[in-house]
């Protein structure tokens, strides 16, 4: 192929690499100015069987949507601009990163240290965590497909759904259903190595890469224990017990004890990188005292670390009467837009209604007055995103309701539970490091106190929130810049700049709010939402209840759906993003899920709602 020109467009100059899977060239795209250079990747199935060509092809077209999606997403991950097929061959077209992979900085023998190992951990964890937030994995991590880009950053290639194109027809024989295992020997795990790979099969090829980078070592050649099975390294370096314990968790032989997801390691990595220790989960033990008569309290079971149980005993709350004349104030604010560049192009002056509650000891907590309406969710600006969980679009009608004005804060949380888990510690900051199941007991407690219904706000209820009327991807316009909204400011949005990324929460209110006078509902931390985690919106409620079909009339005001909570343990989701999140993560319609009720996360809190009875 040296020498041709694909669909007469595509000059290919020379072969970057060949394997069973392939061949890839590199080329130079003559329609576009200066005729920069890309990535073919040629794809032939070995076989011209019918069936497996039509196997062959829904793969090719599955995975060239994948691609597609992660590159818009993360700016490590090339970006697919072409695919096509010719003569029952497959190609993908995608940007040429220059730079080099790690074989040429991972060398037998030689030991890198463990400020480079921190730091390429924090680098591929980073595109991880997007890449398993939209439920792909990518079965092939190791030195060969981490690129280290002219700018000292790391870049992922070579998604193992495209070798499975071409194994497809090597392992099919005609047939039309088998298991295809994708991965490369030492940083493959067992698991994996059955063809039912998992996200924390990932996890443990980016920790077999740290350990190699450290001993100097192969994987392959790194003995196991012949009783547990376990990865034996320690003995080859000397490393600090922190970062070992972490690359130990990454490399368990069962994948159920390995870390669960990239954010999780994430928030360990940090706190090595700026040098501070792990935190530990405090143990929460809440008994909240009955109302006489009232229904049987429910015992509530989360996990408050790894070896006790805290144990909430929960009383249903009572149909609250409705709200006593308490829109009684008013507050100014100022909102802003922006252009596609992230420029301040208007400012305009707004007022809004909000009622303060007392939660003890002089703290208080501001809830504003949400107007009723309708809205499309997901609006139709953010089908250029190409989220499948973010569909399909659906009109939804909300009720009016009242909504926190900040995230709970610390002081706040303090003042009702007794107690401050937070990481980032800071009175005006929000909570975090709380479980869904603690915001719960948040509300139900402040509940009791005050004779007013406090929830979660559904997942219908916090969109149309947080875009108080808006259609684009922020409230504030097209795009956001660090200095709106606390987020990873290395990473840029569109045509906005990058900026600073602070690496911790900030104090609420410290960013120009939306429309309907909310703060900080784009990034600082993810916020907890009352439903259970649903693929996409297929079959979504056309109103603002919380969509649980065991629940179905149920719009979470009295907490019913508590009775059986010690039972259920289904993924929860959250909104909005957090300081460590990329920018493309703290967009309105932006869902993220993969987390247990119980889980507990520095970027984790939540915001409260006020039900109008």
């Amino acid at each position: 192929m040296l020498g041709q020109k694909l669909r007469d467009r595509y000059h290919i100059l020379k072969m970057l690499g060949q394997g069973g899977f392939g061949v890839t060239y590199l080329a130079k795209d003559y329609d576009l100015p200066g005729h920069p250079q890309c990535v073919v990747k040629h794809l032939k199935p070995k076989s011209s069987d019918p069936a497996v060509l039509d196997i062959a092809r829904r793969l090719f077209d599955t995975e060239a949507q994948i691609l597609y999606r992660l590159g818009k997403l993360h700016d490590r991950i090339p970006t697919l601009s072409a695919h096509f097929e010719e003569n029952g061959e497959f190609y993908f077209v995608q940007d040429f990163i220059d730079g080099h992979d790690l074989t040429k900085e991972l060398l037998p023998g030689e030991k890198l240290s463990e400020s480079y190992v921190i730091s390429l951990l924090q680098n591929i964890l980073d595109i991880l965590a997007v890449v398993h937030q939209q439920n792909v994995i990518h079965r092939d991590i190791k030195p060969a497909n981490l690129m280290r880009c002219k700018d000292g950053k790391i870049a992922l290639i070579d998604f193992g759904a495209v070798k499975e194109i071409s194994a497809l027809a090597i392992n099919s024989q005609g047939q039309t259903s088998f298991t295809i295992m994708i991965g490369s020997p030492g940083y493959m795990p067992s698991e994996q190595a059955k063809g039912k790979p998992k996200f924390s099969s990932d996890i443990y090829a980016v920790g077999m890469v740290g350990i190699q980078a450290l001993t100097g070592q192969n994987p392959k050649t790194l003995p196991e224990d012949q009783m547990t099975g376990e990865v034996i390294w320690r003995d080859r370096v000397q490393v600090s017990q922190n970062l070992a314990n972490i690359l130990d968790k990454m490399v368990r032989d069962h994948f159920s004890q390995r870390y669960q997801n990239a954010e999780e390691i994430l928030e360990a990595i940090l706190d090595l990188s700026l040098n501070a220790s792990l935190d530990s989960d405090s143990t929460i033990s809440v008994t909240i005292q009955q109302k006489s008569p009232s229904p049987p309290a429910i015992v509530l079971k989360t996990n408050a670390s790894i070896d006790n149980f805290s144990t909430i005993s929960i009383t249903p709350q009572q149909k609250s009467p409705s709200l006593p004349a308490i829109v009684s104030k008013t507050f100014d604010f100022e909102t802003v837009t922006v252009n596609s560049t992230g420029q301040i192009t208007n400012r305009r002056q707004k007022q809004g209604k909000f009622f303060t509650e007392n939660t003890g000891n002089d703290i208080t907590i501001e809830m504003i007055s949400i107007p009723g309406g309708s809205f499309v969710m997901v609006s139709p600006d953010t089908k250029a995103e190409g989220l499948d969980i973010e569909g399909p679009e659906h009109n939804v009608t909300v009720a009016s309701f009242f909504m926190g004005k900040y995230e709970v804060t610390q002081e706040q949380y303090q003042a009702v539970m007794g107690n401050n888990p937070s990481r980032f510690k800071g009175a005006k900051r929000p909570v975090e490091k709380v479980s869904w199941y603690d915001a719960i007991a948040f509300c139900q407690k402040l509940s009791q106190k005050t004779g007013k219904s406090y929830r979660l706000p559904s997942e219908a209820e916090w969109e149309y929130a947080c875009r108080a009327g808006t259609k684009t991807p922020f409230y504030f316009g097209e795009t956001i810049t660090p200095e709106l909204v606390n987020y990873n400011g290395t990473y840029s949005y569109g045509a906005a700049p990058k900026g600073l990324y602070r690496q911790q929460t900030t104090d609420v209110g410290s960013f120009p709010p939306n429309a309907f006078g909310l703060y900080d509902m784009h990034g600082n931390v993810w916020e907890w939402c009352a439903d259970p985690w649903h693929d996409n919106y297929q079959g979504a409620p056309q109103d603002d209840r919380v969509w649980d079909e065991t629940h179905n009339d149920n719009r979470y005001q009295d907490y019913d759906l508590l009775v059986n909570i010690k039972d259920d343990n289904r993924t929860r989701l959250l909104r909005g993003g957090s300081w460590f999140n990329d920018p493309a993560f703290c967009r309105a319609a932006i869902r993220f899920s993969v987390v247990a009720p119980d889980y507990r996360s520095s970027s984790f809190g939540f915001r409260l709602v006020c039900a109008i009875a």
